[in-house]
């Protein structure tokens, strides 16, 4: 049975509140329902940089359309802080900037529903990117959420220019890899797995 698996300080700009995130949860894995925020805070301003594995083992179980999910739950709850978001999706040996860094909007199902997966997995050149996009604003508090099934024999390094990392794992095989809970490990970033349909 998989376990959850936190690393790093907790910070008083997070967004969530994940206490009562866990305890919504139960014994269950982590669903966008789940979710719970912390009371608004009298300042905003952090920017959210999500990295979306769209690689072909995303496929696999729904991964990359509960990812989408969690993406668009994640992305709602930055609208209600009136937080900035921005999107790279990595698949194939491109990282395309989806979305770049800019106040959270209400509705984003339009745009999100046509990414799709396929071709292999270049995380190294994903984290590279996102921690070029991350440096570009010192100003705020800036956080790295990667959305992957780990499926990638790559171990990059943490950006420097992430203030705080979480890794959200996808992983649904009947042999588990562990790979995403590895790279958090190695990140010393907050580790999640995500709903298994399978479970």
């Amino acid at each position: 049975m998989q376990r959850d698996a936190w690393h790093g300080p907790a910070s008083q700009g997070a967004a969530f509140d994940w206490p009562r995130t866990f305890a919504a949860r139960g014994a269950g894995h982590l669903r966008p329902e789940h979710l719970r925020r912390r009371p608004q805070q009298a300042r905003s301003g952090a920017l959210h940089c999500f990295l979306l594995d769209c690689s072909a083992s995303m496929r696999s179980d729904g991964n990359l359309a509960r990812a989408k999910g969690l993406l668009l739950a994640l992305m709602q709850e930055a609208y209600q802080r009136r937080d900035h978001v921005a999107l790279l999706c990595f698949a194939g040996e491109v990282v395309e900037l989806r979305l770049p860094p800019r106040r959270a909007s209400a509705w984003n199902d339009d745009w999100v529903a046509p990414i799709a997966a396929g071709g292999g997995t270049p995380l190294a050149l994903g984290v590279q990117r996102a921690g070029q996009l991350l440096a570009k604003s010192e100003s705020r508090q800036r956080w790295l959420w990667l959305l992957t099934d780990g499926r990638s024999s790559e171990n990059p390094a943490r950006p420097e220019a992430a203030d705080m990392a979480c890794v959200v794992d996808f992983e649904t095989a009947r042999v588990p890899l562990h790979r995403a809970r590895q790279l958090a490990t190695h990140w010393d970033a907050r580790y999640v797995v995500a709903s298994n349909p399978n479970a």
